[in-house]
């Protein structure tokens, strides 16, 4: 199949490589060209823009930083939709909040185009493995079109109804787990007059019931940046609030009361404020152990 990716961040760039590997001939855009570079030394075509894009693709998806982009993306001068996109299939993959693929959805429907939202739990490494966590929204024959190509990224693919139900589904699957973050770094905070070997506390968190599923792997790389060693981003705290902030906004919007978010956004805007924005999320635990 042709496929086309807008959006060579981490993520779009971990997918571009996954589905090149199980045999789709894949396009790149993005709005910075030299990050294509790596993709299309592999074998990628590179598209001047977002409508050349989708013009020479039979699905294109969309995993770009916030609502400003997509809509430049898909709305702007030579944007995905400038031109004949009859029957092209749009997966959006963005994490954003519910109302922007909902309204998304509206416009690519009105130009003749499929639609399919579907946000992913996971990080560049099962993204580049097809082992991410899919949360797709959609109308039943759209998500029978996208399903196929979801499989070969994701080890597990839930459709939860609805276009907007995948934005929804995102925060509450990493809703907990950035409040961990938080926690652990105060919990390892607690534990400095113990005195143990970083990496033996954080296998005995790991290990016991106030250790989730992520500590199974995160565990070691969280030890060493205790040691000060430092790590690939794989998400960066700057990620993380911005998703906090997203999740807050549309806790207000339905009148919904997220205490632990507010603050949790509050600790990681301080961490971000000691330089840690760009760093790996987990730094931000970090921080806290040391503080």
């Amino acid at each position: 199949m042709q496929i086309g990716i807008a959006g060579l961040g981490r993520m779009g760039a971990a997918m571009a490589a996954r589905l090149m590997e199980v045999g789709h001939t894949v396009a790149v855009w993005n709005r910075t060209p030299e990050k294509a570079k790596p993709l299309t030394d592999a074998g990628a075509k590179f598209a001047a823009t977002p409508e050349d894009l989708a013009e020479h693709s039979d699905a294109v998806i969309t995993m770009l930083t916030d609502a400003s982009a997509i809509d430049h993306v898909y709305n702007g001068e030579n944007g995905l939709l400038a031109g004949d996109v009859t029957e092209t299939l749009f997966i959006e993959m963005s994490t954003v909040r519910p109302e922007i693929p909902i309204a998304l959805a509206r416009v690519v429907r009105a130009s003749g185009g499929r639609f399919v939202e579907c946000t992913v739990g996971g990080t560049t490494g099962p993204a580049r493995q097809g082992k991410l966590f899919g949360f797709m929204g959609a109308d039943e024959g759209d998500a029978d079109l996208a399903r196929p190509i979801l499989d070969q990224l994701c080890r597990r693919l839930e459709h939860v109804g609805a276009v907007g139900n995948g934005a929804l589904a995102k925060f509450t699957i990493n809703m907990p787990l950035m409040v961990y973050y938080q926690a652990l770094g105060e919990a390892l905070a607690m534990a400095r007059p113990i005195g143990l070997e970083p990496e033996r506390l954080l296998d005995m968190i790991a290990d016991s019931s106030g250790g989730p599923n992520m500590m199974k792997t995160r565990a070691p790389t969280v030890a060493r940046m205790m040691r000060g060693a430092d790590t690939p981003v794989t998400f960066d705290l700057d990620g993380c609030m911005k998703d906090l902030a997203s999740m807050q906004a549309e806790g207000k919007a339905r009148g919904i009361t997220l205490p632990l978010v507010q603050m949790t956004l509050a600790c990681m805007e301080e961490s971000a404020s000691h330089g840690l924005g760009g760093k790996e999320a987990a730094m931000h635990s970090v921080y806290w152990a040391k503080k």
